[in-house]
C-alpha cells in the first residue's frame, strides 16, 4: 500500500520540493500553506494523490484538522515533514520585541511539536512512521540578524532528537538542515550578490530547494531505517570553506 504523508508550507520553495520527490516515489500527500490560491496550484502540480489542507500552522486547530483530513482522505499517515518556517523578527535580539520572539517559537517550534504529537496518537503509536524536522545550518553557529530564527530552530534541533529517543523504536525523528537555499524566504540574503557568495562555497553555488528535498525523501526511506535522532546538513560545504582554497 502506498505510503502517506503530510508536509507542512508545501505551496513552494523547500516544501513544495518535498512534496514533489515523495509523490515521484508513489507517495500521496496531504500539502498546508497560509495561502488558498498558491497552495491550490501545488497540488495542481502535485497531481491527483495530492491534498490540500489551507491554514497557519500557529493555530492548534489547523493541525488538528491537517492530521484528520489526511487519515479521511488517504487512511493512514506515515510521514511528517515539519517544514513551514518564519525569519521574523529580524534583526539584533536585544531590541527584539518578545511578543514576535514568541511567535517564532509558536510556528518553528511548538507546531512541529503539535504535529509529532497528533500524527503519533492518530496513526504512528500503532503503524510506526518517520518525522523530519527543516531545521537550519544555522544551528551550528550564529548569524546578525537572524538570531530569533536561529534560537527557535536550535530548539526544534534539540525537539527532534528528545522525540528520536521517546518514539524509538517504531517511528524515526531526524531533521535535515539546508545552508542558504534559493527560496523566497532567504531571499534577501542570496539575491544581492549571489555569485559571490557561491563563490565562497566548496561546492560553488547556493542550494535548490531540491538539494534539501532529496535528503527528506533518503532520510523517510528503508534506506535510512537504522537512522534517528541525526541531523543532516546540506549546506555545499559551507562548514568547511575556512579550508577551502579556490583554483
Amino acid at each position: 500500500m502506498p505510503r502517506v504523508a503530510l508536509v507542512t508550507g508545501a505551496s513552494r520553495g523547500i516544501g513544495l520540493a518535498v512534496a514533489k520527490a515523495l509523490t515521484a516515489d508513489g507517495t500521496a500527500v496531504c500539502v498546508t500553506a497560509r495561502g488558498a490560491a498558491e497552495l491550490d496550484a501545488a497540488v495542481g502540480e502535485l497531481g491527483p494523490d495530492a491534498l490540500a489542507c489551507q491554514g497557519d500552522v500557529a493555530d492548534p486547530a489547523h493541525l488538528d484538522e491537517a492530521v484528520a483530513r489526511t487519515l479521511a482522505a488517504f487512511g493512514r499517515l506515515d510521514i511528517l515533514v515539519n517544514n513551514a518556517a518564519t525569519n521574523a523578527p529580524l534583526g539584533p535580539l536585544i531590541d527584539a520585541d518578545p511578543l514576535a520572539w514568541r511567535g517564532a517559537f509558536t510556528v518553528n517550534v511548538e507546531a512541529p511539536l503539535r504535529l509529532a504529537q497528533a500524527a503519533w496518537r492518530a496513526w504512528m503509536r500503532d503503524h510506526g512512521g518517520a518525522i523530519v524536522n527543516i531545521c537550519t545550518e544555522g544551528t551550528h553557529g550564529v548569524g546578525p540578524g537572524v538570531g530569533a530564527y536561529g534560537a527557535s530552530k536550535t530548539a526544534l534541533l534539540r525537539l527532534t532528537r528528545q522525540l528520536a529517543a521517546e518514539l524509538a523504536p517504531s517511528v524515526r525523528v531526524n531533521a535535515v538542515s539546508p545552508g542558504l537555499i534559493r527560496t523566497e524566504m532567504a531571499r534577501f540574503v542570496w539575491d544581492r550578490d549571489e555569485p559571490a557568495i557561491a563563490a565562497t562555497l566548496p561546492l560553488a553555488r547556493i542550494g535548490e530547494p531540491e538539494d534539501v528535498a532529496n535528503a527528506v525523501r533518503w532520510l523517510v526511506s528503508d534506506e535510512a531505517s537504522w537512522i534517528t535522532g541525526t541531523d543532516l546538513v546540506v549546506d555545499g560545504g559551507r562548514r568547511v570553506r575556512a579550508a577551502y582554497r579556490p583554483a
